[in-house]
C-alpha cells in the first residue's frame, strides 16, 4: 500500500506543497497523531500537524504490552513506514533513539495490605516472551517527539504552538481557526489532541456523566534514587520470580487502588536515571483530601504499606507533581462526516494493563486505509469511518469492564488471579490472532489479510471472534459485580471463573492461565512441552492453530538468530 515519497518537510511550510486546501489535519502531535501524520503522509497525503505546544515535552504512557509491539510492526509494514518499528523493540528503541529506556520482561503485580509487609504468596508475574517480543518502558518525551520528526520527514506539515480556537465546516472542508486569527484549511479533521478535544466541544460530544462503570483518579511523577524493587526483599528461592521485578512493569495493588513503577534505568545500557511512578486510587474510596498537596498524598498512601513506603525513601521528583480528578470519560460517537476523533480525545479508562497506545495503534491501524481511500474517493462520510467507531468504542468499553473487575478483586487475592489470568490469556490470544495476520502479510503482501480481521462479532475485545472466549469474559465480568454487590462471595466468585477456566478447552493448560495456585507465569522448557501435548490432544482447532503457529515463527526467528519482532 506504501508509496514512494519524498524525505523532506521544512519546519516553515504553512501550505501544502503544491497550495490549495491539505488533505487532512491532524490536531495534535502526541504519538497518536504523529504515527498517524507519518502513515498518511508517506503515502501521498497532504498533512496539517498541527498542536496547541511543541515538542520534546513530558508524556506518560511508557509502559508496552505485545499486542503493542505487533500493532505497531504492522502499521509499519503495511503502510511502509518502517521507522515505527522502532518502537516496537526495546533494542531498536535504544539503537536509534538512544540509551533512554527500560527493559520489560514482564508485568509483575505484588497485592498489599495495610500496616503488612508483602506476602509473598499473594504474587504474580506474566513474562513478555523474549523470542516473541521485546518490549520496553518507552521514554516519551523522546518517541514522541522522534515520530513527529517521521512524520515531518515524510512530507507532514508541522504547525507548532497553534491553539485551536475554532473549527468549522462545511460542504468543501473544515476551517481550523487559532485565537490570533490564523487559519487553514483541510477536507478532513482527526482530533489526537486528548481530553480538551476542540471536536468534543465543539459537538458536545462527552457523555455526561460518562457511561463508564470505573472510577479512578492519578498522581504521578518521574524521579530519581527509587529503590530497585527486588531490594525491597530477602525471600527464598521458591518465592523469588523468575525475572527480576524491577525489570519488568511493577503493580503494587491495594484495596481499590494501585502505585506503578516503570524504571527506565532497570538496564546497564541505559543512561536515564529516571523512572515513572504513579498512584490510582478508586475516588469514591479516597477522594480528594483537602489541604494535602499531590506529593503529601502520594507519600500519605506508601506510607500505609510498609514495602511500598520503603521503595520511595529518599526518591526525588524530577518535576511538578501531576494530580487529577477522575479520569474517566467517554464520547457519544468518535466519527462524523470530515472528522474523526481518536484514542484519548474520545475517551479514557485507566492505566492499569497498558492498554492505551495498544488501543491507539490498533484504532490507527483501522483508520488510515479508510482515511487513504477517502482522499482519493474525496467521500469522508461518517458512515464510512463506522467500523472504527465501533471498534474504538469497545475498546473502551471492554477495558472498563476489566480495570472495573481487577479493582473490585484487589481486595481477595485468589479472585484477583482469576481474573488476572483471564486478562493474560485474552491478550495473548489477540496478540497470536494479530501476529498471524502479519505473517500471512509478509509472505505475500496481500492488505485482506488484515482486512479480514475487522470481521468479528465483538470489535474491541482482545479475542473479539472466539464465543467461548466472549462467554468466559463475560462471567468474569458478573461474577466480580456479584461479589462487589455482596451477592457472592469472593472464594464463590473465583471457584466459578476457574472452574470455567480448567474446563474451557480454549484456554492454555500447564502454562499457568488455568492453574490456580501458579505465580510465575515464564514458562521452562518442561512446561512448553507439556503445553504442546495439551495442543495435539485436547486444545480447540482456533487456539492450536495460533498457538502452533506463533511458535513455528518464532522458532524459524530463532534459527535465524533474531526474534519474530
Amino acid at each position: 500500500m506504501a508509496v514512494e515519497a519524498d524525505k523532506a518537510g521544512t519546519a516553515d511550510e504553512t501550505a501544502p506543497p503544491d497550495g490549495g486546501i491539505f488533505d487532512v489535519a491532524v490536531l495534535g502531535s502526541g504519538i497518536a497523531g504523529s504515527i498517524l501524520a507519518a502513515v498518511l503522509a508517506r503515502n501521498g497525503v497532504k498533512v496539517l500537524l498541527v498542536d496547541a505546544s511543541a515538542h520534546p515535552r513530558f508524556a506518560i504512557g511508557e509502559s508496552t504490552i505485545p499486542y503493542t509491539l505487533v500493532a505497531l510492526r504492522t502499521i509499519a509494514e503495511r503502510y511502509g513506514v518502517p521507522e515505527i518499528k522502532t518502537l516496537a523493540t526495546f533494542t531498536n528503541a535504544t539503537r536509534v533513539i538512544g540509551p533512554k529506556f527500560g527493559v520489560k520482561k514482564h508485568f509483575g503485580f505484588l497485592l498489599h495490605h495495610e500496616g503488612e509487609p508483602q506476602n509473598p504468596r499473594e504474587v504474580n508475574q506474566f513474562g513478555t516472551p523474549g523470542l516473541l517480543h521485546e518490549a520496553s518502558h518507552l521514554y516519551r518525551q523522546d518517541t514522541d517527539a522522534y515520530m513527529f520528526h517521521v512524520a515531518v520527514k515524510y512530507g507532514a506539515v508541522p504547525r507548532q504552538n497553534f491553539a485551536v480556537a475554532d473549527v468549522d465546516f462545511d460542504d468543501a472542508g473544515v476551517t481550523l481557526s487559532s485565537a490570533r486569527g490564523e487559519q487553514y484549511r483541510a477536507r478532513y479533521v482527526v482530533d489526537a489532541s486528548g481530553y480538551r478535544s476542540p471536536l468534543a466541544s465543539k459537538f458536545e460530544l462527552r457523555e455526561e456523566p460518562t457511561r463508564f462503570r470505573h472510577h479512578s483518579r492519578s498522581i504521578w511523577n518521574h524521579m530519581i534514587n527509587v529503590t530497585p524493587t527486588d531490594s525491597l526483599f530477602d525471600r527464598s528461592p521458591e518465592d523469588t520470580p523468575p525475572s527480576p521485578w524491577y525489570q519488568g512493569t511493577v503493580h503494587h495493588m491495594f484495596e481499590r487502588g494501585w502505585f506503578w513503577v516503570i524504571g527506565f534505568d532497570n538496564h546497564p545500557s541505559s543512561r536515564n536515571p529516571l523512572c515513572s511512578v504513579g498512584l490510582t486510587l478508586d475516588t469514591r474510596r479516597y477522594p480528594k483530601p483537602a489541604g494535602m498537596t499531590p506529593e503529601q498524598e502520594f507519600y500519605h498512601h506508601a506510607a500505609r504499606f510498609p514495602d511500598i513506603r520503603r521503595q520511595f525513601e529518599g526518591a526525588k521528583p524530577l518535576r511538578e507533581w501531576v494530580s487529577t480528578d477522575r479520569m474517566q470519560y467517554s464520547s457519544t460517537r468518535s466519527a462524523g462526516d470530515r472528522w474523526f476523533l481518536l484514542s484519548h480525545a474520545a475517551g479514557f479508562i485507566d492505566p492499569l494493563f497498558s492498554r492505551g497506545l495498544s488501543n491507539t495503534a490498533e484504532a490507527i491501524n483501522a483508520l488510515a486505509w479508510r482515511l487513504l481511500d477517502a482522499v482519493k474517493d474525496d467521500d469522508f462520510s461518517g458512515e464510512r469511518f463506522g467500523y472504527v467507531d465501533r471498534l474504538q468504542q469497545g475498546l473502551f468499553d471492554y477495558n472498563d469492564s476489566l480495570v472495573n473487575s481487577a479493582f473490585i478483586s484487589f481486595s481477595d487475592y485468589d479472585l484477583w488471579t482469576a481474573v488476572y489470568r483471564i486478562w493474560s490469556w485474552g491478550a495473548n490470544a489477540g496478540t497470536y490472532r494479530l501476529s498471524e495476520g502479519l505473517f500471512k502479510f509478509l509472505r505475500d503482501g496481500r492488505d485482506q489479510h488484515f482486512r479480514d480481521l475487522e470481521e468479528v462479532p465483538n470489535p474491541g475485545l482482545y479475542w473479539p471472534d472466539h464465543a467461548g472466549f466472549k462467554a468466559l469474559y463475560d462471567e468474569m465480568v458478573e461474577e466480580c459485580l456479584a461479589y462487589e454487590a455482596g451477592k457472592v462471595t469472593a472464594k464463590e466468585a473465583a471457584d466459578t471463573i476457574y472452574a470455567h477456566l480448567e474446563r474451557a478447552p480454549y484456554v492454555p493448560k500447564h502454562f499457568g492461565f488455568a492453574e490456580r495456585d501458579l505465580r510465575f507465569m515464564i514458562p521452562n522448557a518442561k512446561v512448553m512441552a507439556r503445553t504442546a501435548r495439551w495442543l495435539r490432544t485436547d486444545a480447540d482447532p482456533v487456539v492450536r492453530r495460533l498457538m502452533t503457529g506463533n511458535a513455528k515463527e518464532a522458532l524459524k526467528a530463532k534459527a535465524r538468530g533474531r526474534r519474530i519482532f
